[in-house]
């Protein structure tokens, strides 16, 4: 049996690609494999969205060629084969094939002679093949989903964006908005096995919108509602501010998690505007303290993009306060990426990479401590955790594989849902009752009796 090995790179968004890309090679008759050494197949499903992702995807595509046998096919797939598949066939001659969105993988070996294309397809961009046989498409966002291997998943609901932020490329070739229909999602909750489902989309609150007459503005909320009454657990990423409604919230509340993910970018109005974005900083406080009000037990996270054309140090300043007010309990902070085809690009008043990062060290530090004393705040509480792995929980304050975790006790089993008593803190992480918290850093920690 011919086995393969998955790298992916980048944001949830990818990681649903490569687990129906596993599921479809599965169904193919391939084994997966940890092991890229012994792999007959190298799949690097690559990040396109700033400069530092792009390079993290060539370095990881030259590690593998290094791991990989001489008798294996590396196929480089993802947002970076979307994107540039030209330059990185031409580029990387160690690749066997270059495979854009919905391009499936050919495993049969022939010799390559670089003319080969889908039958019927015209060529938009230069295909490194692994056969000359005609190489088939499929619908990605709608293959079959293996069974989760942990108690979450991510599902994606939509693909493509049509708005027109000043930074972001993606809609240059992600394409335009194009969401599922509520009854394929609902399988694919199924299909997981999950007890949490983590929902994304490059805009998710706008989901709808794109099919007025099947779907429409507004139906995450029954969407939402149609997924909690489904799992344990349901969680939302991405949420644009100006999409989030008052039928919105009071879905995400009532759905037992209240976790808002609010993609903020910035709160100057003049440089959100410069950003062709949405929103102020006051408006932004004002919503959450809405919510606050609505539900205490709201857990925030948001991003924020530093040093934007034209970026000044007024700017920064409302920033900074902006973040001391909102006391949201995650955000995370990037420097700006000069991205090729977008608006931003041919903006004047670009900022040092010097007083870029300053701002960033500054703005990292703040938040540090509101998250270390937000946790702080939690000591004593008893929470609800989904356990992942054997000493590894979450409560609903904590989304997968970005926030803090909980440190619970090694005997409870992975996949329960179970009620904790909080005795520590450590900078984001919590402490559950029964953890040695001095053994945290072992190999194999002990568990007080």
């Amino acid at each position: 049996m011919q086995r393969f090995y998955v790298e992916t790179l980048g944001c949830p968004k990818n990681d649903v690609d490569s687990d129906k890309l596993v599921g479809a090679l599965v169904a193919d008759g391939m084994e997966a494999t940890d092991d890229a050494a012994s792999a007959d197949l190298v799949v690097v499903n690559t990040c396109a969205f700033i400069g530092d992702a792009r390079q993290e995807s060539v370095d990881t595509i030259l590690a593998l060629d290094e791991q990989r046998s001489e008798s294996s096919r590396l196929v480089v797939t993802g947002c970076m084969a979307e994107r540039y598949g030209d330059e990185l066939a031409e580029a990387l001659p160690e690749v066997d094939q270059v495979a854009g969105f919905g391009q499936a993988f050919n495993l049969v070996p022939a010799t390559r002679d670089g003319t080969e294309v889908p039958t019927g397809t015209a060529p938009a961009r230069k295909l490194i093949p692994v056969s000359s046989t005609p190489l088939p498409e499929f619908d990605l966002l709608n293959l079959p989903r293996p069974k989760s291997a942990v108690p979450w998943a991510y599902i994606k609901i939509a693909e493509g964006c049509d708005r027109s932020c000043g930074f972001c490329a993606i809609p240059s070739f992600r394409g335009p908005q194009r969401s599922r229909d509520i009854a394929s999602i609902l399988t694919e909750v199924a299909e997981t096995e999950a007890r949490e489902i983590v929902l994304v989309a490059q805009d998710l609150a706008s989901y709808g919108k794109d099919r007025p007459d099947e779907l429409g503005a507004g139906s995450i909320v029954p969407l939402v509602d149609a997924v909690a009454a489904a799992v344990d657990r349901v969680r939302l990423l991405y949420l644009y501010p100006s999409d989030l409604t008052d039928e919105l919230i009071d879905s995400i509340c009532s759905s037992g998690v209240p976790y808002f993910d609010l993609s903020l970018q910035h709160v100057s109005k003049p440089l959100l505007r410069r950003m062709r974005r949405w929103g102020d900083g006051q408006r932004f406080l004002d919503r959450i303290a809405d919510i606050r009000r609505r539900e205490p037990d709201a857990a925030f996270r948001s991003n924020f993009i530093v040093g934007y054309p034209g970026e000044t140090e007024e700017d920064h300043d409302q920033l900074l306060d902006f973040v001391e007010q909102a006391q949201l309990d995650w955000c995370g902070f990037f420097s700006y990426s000069n991205e090729e085809g977008t608006y931003a690009a041919d903006l004047d008043q670009h900022v040092d990479p010097a007083l870029m990062s300053e701002r960033l060290g500054e703005l990292r530090e703040l938040q540090d401590e509101i998250t270390a004393s937000r946790r702080d705040g939690l000591i004593g509480q008893r929470l609800e955790v989904l356990v992942d792995s054997m000493g590894v929980g979450r409560s609903h304050r904590e989304a997968p594989e970005i926030d803090g975790i909980v440190h619970v006790p090694h005997d409870l089993v992975a996949g329960d849902l179970v009620s904790v008593d909080i005795v520590d803190a450590l900078g984001p992480d919590l402490v559950a009752a029964g953890v040695n918290v001095d053994a945290l850093g072992d190999d194999d920690p002990e568990v007080d009796a």
